[in-house]
């Protein structure tokens, strides 16, 4: 896909998911969504991850994603099991779902013991499903636990590495386009709010917590790119990690920026926050990546060489 096809996808998906109302899996499967993953999974990543960012909808495409990614075909009646919190191991019999676990007719669930790596897919009425509301309701996630024993099918040990990779970089896009968009809202802000006669957008500290804000998304969209360019499990996480960071970047200088009214909840700016907090913590935290990259690295003793500069 070229870089004129990618902004015309980038605007028609844009624009059909802010028309959306509530959940936007209808939307994207009038798109073609599983048409354009199959065809150019990272450029319908990149883009439809960051469409939801953006726009503030909530859709079940992070269980199609992981289902290529997988081995699987994707389709509206399979949703795939996600870690705990925090975590990035196969989640076997506990873990999380995607509002998808509510209609699905079936659960894909990887596991993995000392020797082997094993995919399951069990059938919904072998699994509890618990809404969890928290912070972000409106995401959909639920804890889901499993009471099957059937016999895992055995799969390559770097399929779930790749699944949690390519689930990392969905997420960081999706991150990414809800820091644009708080820093949208607070630009704005700062353009129509008026004090002493002028707008806010002119005082000195208006611009330089804008512009950190800026310098982050930008610091962002460059990681995401490197792990396009250089797709493997290490350069995902760094994505996953930066777009954890930024997030809080982003969403402290525009908090700032919008004062009083950015936080109340007549303000959309909430909304966003409240995303970025919720989706950061699944695939593992800024955190908790940047511990395990640590640990690998003291292991080894050798720094690899991401990108070729």
């Amino acid at each position: 896909m070229d870089a004129a096809e990618r902004e015309l996808l980038a605007a028609t998906v844009h624009a059909a998911l802010a028309d959306a109302d509530g959940r936007a899996d209808d939307v994207l499967a009038d798109l073609g969504w599983l048409d354009i993953l199959a065809a150019e999974p990272d450029d319908a990543i990149a883009v439809v991850f960051g469409a939801l960012g953006r726009t503030g909808r909530s859709a079940s495409a992070l269980d199609d994603v992981l289902a290529a990614a997988l081995g699987r075909a994707p389709s509206a009646g399979l949703a795939v099991v996600l870690p705990a919190y925090e975590h990035s191991d196969p989640p076997a019999r506990r873990g999380l779902a995607t509002a998808r676990v509510e209609d699905a007719t079936e659960l894909c669930v990887v596991t993995r013991d000392a020797t082997t790596t094993g995919v399951t897919v069990v059938a919904m009425p072998a699994v509890s499903v618990t809404p969890i509301h928290g912070i972000d309701p409106e995401l959909g996630l639920h804890r889901v636990e499993i009471d099957a024993d059937a016999p895992p099918e055995k799969i390559a040990a770097d399929r779930w590495d790749d699944a949690v990779a390519q689930g990392r970089r969905a997420l960081a896009h999706q991150i990414a386009g809800a820091c644009h968009a708080m820093l949208d809202l607070a630009r704005t802000h700062a353009v129509e709010r008026v004090q002493f006669g002028r707008p806010i957008a002119r005082f000195q500290a208006m611009r330089h917590r804008l512009a950190e804000a800026l310098v982050a998304v930008d610091a962002l969209e460059a990681t995401l790119a490197v792990a396009a360019d250089e797709p493997n499990p290490m350069t995902a996480a760094l994505a996953k990690a930066t777009a954890g960071r930024t997030a809080r970047t982003v969403a402290r200088q525009c908090q700032q920026v919008l004062a009083g009214i950015g936080f109340t909840t007549d303000h959309p700016f909430h909304r966003f926050y409240k995303r970025t907090v919720a989706l950061e913590g699944l695939f593992g935290s800024a955190e908790t990546i940047e511990l395990d990259l640590g640990r690998e690295l003291l292991a080894v003793r050798h720094v690899p060489t991401l990108i070729e500069l």
